[in-house]
């Protein structure tokens, strides 16, 4: 019964930890917490974050294809 219980325990921390990724994943929280961690270990890690940070702040800003009001 006990060695149910640990086995028991055991999957429901495992699938917590799967459920809270995915969960940062699809937030975009993941990044601030574990880009300075990633850095310290891969010296190449900062070049990518600014790389991946330029896209995403294209990916919000509006485009001038997109504005009617754009003369040529």
């Amino acid at each position: 019964m006990a060695l149910l219980m640990v086995v028991g325990s055991l999957v429901v921390i495992l699938a917590g930890l799967v459920w809270l990724a995915r969960r940062v994943r699809r937030s975009g929280v993941g990044a601030g917490l574990m880009g300075p961690i990633d850095e310290v270990y891969n010296p190449g890690a900062h070049r990518a974050r600014q790389e991946i940070q330029v896209q995403d702040e294209r990916a919000e800003a509006p485009s001038t294809a997109d504005n009617p009001l754009r003369r040529d």
